[in-house]
């Protein structure tokens, strides 16, 4: 229940933030980018990468990044989560690997968390692999897949981490 409250409460900041605040870019890691925002006066800092390859190719995907976020208020610390344009089907998990790791992702409309539980160890494979892999099922039913760099994972998320401690 905790996660479905947090995937609200960063799907309604991340609207809210757009429509009021632009992130802020804090620092470029290879791949991965840091920001802050306000969110309903929290700050909020996500290290984040955008998808480098995206499948089916006809399909229009929107922006498609995964993130790594922390509220300077602890309502979440280094939660990992999947944002895509378009509305995901939460009776079919995504599922995110790594080398041989995996885990399962909730959807929770644009967005797909990991079970609390799995967070440290998906984080842990995010800052030590070289690439991350999702696969989702849009609400039209369409099967996507996503690869993710995860080259300059570990400085970001390091970086996010810490400005909001």
């Amino acid at each position: 229940m905790n996660r479905i409250l947090i995937a609200l409460c960063l799907t309604t900041g991340f609207a809210a933030a757009s429509a009021s605040a632009a992130p802020t870019a804090i620092g470029r890691y290879q791949d991965w980018t840091v920001f802050t925002e306000s969110v309903n006066g929290e700050t909020l800092c996500y290290a984040a990468t955008e998808a480098t390859d995206k499948a089916p190719k006809g399909s229009d995907h929107g922006d498609v990044w995964f993130f790594v976020s922390s509220w300077q208020s602890g309502k979440a610390r280094s939660q990992p989560s999947l944002k895509v344009g378009y509305e995901l089907r939460a009776d079919l998990p995504a599922r995110a690997s790594i080398g041989r790791a995996g885990w399962t992702l909730y959807g929770v409309g644009r967005e797909a968390f990991a079970q609390d539980q799995d967070d440290p160890k998906l984080v842990s494979s995010l800052r030590s692999g070289s690439e991350l892999r999702v696969e989702a099922v849009s609400t039209r039913d369409t099967k996507v897949s996503y690869h993710f760099s995860l080259s300059g994972s570990a400085a970001a998320i390091d970086k996010a981490s810490a400005l909001c401690r």
